[in-house]
């Protein structure tokens, strides 16, 4: 039986994930690093760290630089996040999400963060919807990011429900990787291609219908696939 959902937050809940790729495209930029839009878009999902990390691999500095100065690096990449963060409103809700999360509270759904973004607080304020949610994952207690199921395991955990009471939702590989690795019941938001390893799939989020993901949820994973 459904008891809760978990959310990504970038791509998913809001489009954030322009101002992580914009200030990562920026830097790369800085480092001599010309990234192709594939590239780019295989920052989604992934912790902060791990970004700079694939970055740098991309552009073979994998060993160039010290641990202080990929941290300066990726402090100077957050600073370019958050003044744009700072211009995000309620209006910057994706269409769907709104009317989701409203169904989910009067269903009576627990629902919590699972991002790797340390800014998730600020930005859900700044959305106005802080309050909608239980809990959130706190990154700085996670020990592996994206794909590995840590961070969901972890969501789980902080709502007090089983792998089959939960739905969680994705716009990246990595993140729908990482819940079917915990166990959970996978949506996909985005390419059908790239998030097929989720157990439900749209194309963006205003296709998303909480009545019509737990019909299916309701058949089990193997059914709806």
């Amino acid at each position: 039986m459904l008891k809760g959902l978990i959310f990504d937050l970038d791509g998913v809940l809001t489009d954030s994930a322009k101002f992580h790729l914009a200030a990562w495209n920026n830097l790369a930029q800085e480092l001599g690093i010309n990234l192709t839009s594939a590239q780019l878009d295989s920052l989604r999902g992934i912790s902060r760290m791990d970004s700079l990390n694939l970055i740098l691999h991309y552009g073979n500095q994998e060993d160039k630089y010290t641990s202080e100065q990929k941290d300066k690096f990726a402090e100077q990449k957050n600073e370019k996040f958050l003044q744009q963060v700072q211009t995000m409103t309620p209006q910057d809700i994706l269409p769907g999400i709104s009317d989701l999360l409203r169904d989910a509270q009067d269903a009576g759904l627990k629902m919590c963060i699972a991002s790797a973004s340390k800014n998730a607080p600020k930005i859900l304020n700044k959305l106005g919807i802080a309050d909608q949610f239980d809990d959130i994952v706190d990154p700085a207690t996670l020990h592996r990011g994206k794909p590995d199921p840590e961070i969901y395991v972890k969501a789980q955990e902080l709502l007090g429900l089983a792998t089959d009471e939960v739905i969680s939702f994705e716009d990246a590989a990595a993140g729908v990787e990482a819940i079917k690795a915990a166990g959970q019941f996978a949506v996909g938001i985005g390419n059908r291609q790239l998030l097929k390893q989720a157990d439900y799939i749209v194309t963006t989020t205003k296709e998303l219908k909480l009545d019509e993901i737990m019909a299916v949820f309701a058949k089990g994973p193997e059914e709806s696939r």
